[in-house]
């Protein structure tokens, strides 16, 4: 007899991109983290911590966070769950709401693959709908599959594309379940569904803390939703899954937003420089509105590709899958990153017959 569920010995479990530890001397530009620091604000109430913050549990309810969001965002504290990251929250919103056949979850593909891994866990249906080649969204299909959760990440990852406020509105109307709109990569992009959350009870949006804060390593994240679907939530929630570390110094960089404003307009103007220029050794870069692009490679391997930039010390993400396998994900680095791999890839293709 195995240890494990029939779910659990069924499926595969997420593969983060490579991480490797602090200090090494790589280009890490391959699970889209910020490149540049976090608020001076909330490192130096880092810094300003003592042993009282560990010895005690921290605030099960997130007090100080939601305070920062709803001032931040100008929402009611109690449409904010604040989690460990907002990976926590997909993780919490599944167990809640999603169940073998009779409460699928659906989504449109390609996208974030943790949604498939948590769906498995639970375990229940998945219905993946193809995005279009122009990737706009499928949005009679979903509303097809009348799923309990329905997820759309937007800014998609790996795309880079938004979907259209108005079509996420329109799916909201139409959907008898939860609408999950996946914001982790909002600070990079024009426009945000925020509107949604006030205007439709089923719609709950995820933010992260992980992107345009750059405190990946912190891990935490926040929803919103409306009060009925909060409470839900919360049922389903660990008491103690934020450390109080996290809650502070995540709120105070949730009050700097001038600082992560402006983080977020170098990145932004660093990838379209970087698209031009890929676009100039001849990749197929289409526009993004997160802090990533998606490259098709002009000759040769994208794995290939990929295995040659690791060994001169770039990471970038490389998906072996159809659709993708053709392509790398690039994070946006900094300046001097950015042009340190433009040289590179122009090395590497120099020498295609290498990359094959």
């Amino acid at each position: 007899m195995g240890y494990f569920r029939p779910a659990i010995e069924a499926m595969t479990g997420y593969v983060p991109g490579e991480q490797p530890p602090p200090g090494t001397p790589v280009i890490k530009l391959n699970t889209n983290e910020n490149p540049y620091p976090p608020s001076p604000q909330a490192m130096a109430v880092l810094h300003s911590l003592d042993s009282e913050w560990l010895r005690r549990y921290p605030d099960p309810y997130g007090r100080e966070v939601r305070q920062a969001v709803s001032q931040g965002l100008q929402v009611p504290e109690d449409w904010v769950i604040v989690t460990n990251g907002s990976d926590d929250l997909l993780n919490i919103l599944i167990r809640a709401c999603a169940e073998g056949h009779s409460r699928p979850v659906a989504y449109p593909t390609p996208t974030y693959v943790l949604y498939r891994t948590l769906a498995a866990l639970q375990p229940a249906q998945v219905i993946e709908i193809p995005y279009p080649e122009n990737y706009r969204l499928p949005l009679d299909e979903l509303v097809a599959a009348q799923a309990a959760v329905t997820l759309i990440a937007s800014p998609n990852s790996p795309s880079g594309h938004s979907v259209p406020v108005v079509d996420l509105g329109r799916l909201a109307q139409r959907l008898s379940g939860i609408l999950a709109i996946d914001e982790a990569y909002v600070d990079f992009a024009d426009t945000s569904a925020l509107e949604l959350v006030q205007q439709h009870a089923n719609v709950l949006l995820l933010r992260t803390l992980s992107k345009g804060y750059g405190l990946a390593g912190l891990r935490l994240g926040f929803g919103l939703a409306q009060p009925e679907l909060i409470a839900g939530l919360f049922k389903v929630k660990d008491s103690y899954t934020v450390d109080a570390v996290a809650m502070a110094v995540g709120a105070a960089a949730l009050r700097d937003q001038a600082y992560k404003d402006q983080r977020a307009k170098q990145i932004k103007a660093s990838r379209t420089r970087l698209i031009r220029e890929l676009r100039r050794l001849g990749f197929t870069v289409p526009d993004s509105q997160g802090n990533f692009v998606l490259a098709t490679v002009p000759m040769g391997s994208a794995q290939a590709l990929t295995q040659a930039l690791k060994q001169r010390g770039i990471l970038v993400r490389y998906f072996n899958q159809p659709g993708l396998d053709d392509k790398l994900r690039i994070t946006i680095g900094t300046e001097a990153q950015n042009q340190q791999l433009l040289e590179i890839l122009q090395a590497l293709l120099a020498n295609a017959h290498s990359l094959n």
